[in-house]
């Protein structure tokens, strides 16, 4: 009878325990508006076929995923910090850490994810048409 009581408790002490665990504020994961910020270096005509330059610092904090993109040009990414997935359409993804770089097409749909545990950053150089948006959403 002792031991089945003992049992019981320790049932009850589990309970509670799962129960003020599940009670207690989970964090949020971030969303790409808020765990993403481009800040553009450099503007400029390239003078030839309607295109220009870009070239931006692209910060993801931990976990963040860009949303689903393209661009009406070409992109190199280069990893400042941090690890990144990318994912382009039609291909493996691959893992990329600082110092490393990645070509992407013109209109290739694509993501990006900071994989790492700290914030991360990329150099993101677009030749791109002009007055077209950079970024291209896609579902």
């Amino acid at each position: 009878m002792r031991r089945q009581l003992i049992l019981t408790a320790a049932a009850v002490l589990v309970s509670m325990t799962s129960l003020v665990h599940a009670a207690e504020p989970q964090p949020a994961a971030k969303n790409w508006q808020q765990g993403l910020s481009r800040t553009d270096l450099v503007r400029q005509d390239l003078g030839a076929a309607e295109r220009e330059v870009i070239q931006a610092r692209v910060d993801f904090e931990p976990g963040v995923t860009s949303p689903r993109h393209a661009h009406p040009g070409v992109e190199v990414a280069y990893v400042i910090s941090g690890t990144f997935e990318y994912q382009l359409e039609g291909r493996a993804p691959v893992t990329l850490k600082v110092g490393d770089s990645l070509f992407i097409p013109e209109g290739v749909a694509h993501i990006a994810k900071n994989v790492g545990q700290e914030k991360g950053s990329e150099l993101a150089t677009y030749i791109v048409k002009k007055g077209e948006p950079v970024l291209i959403l896609k579902p």
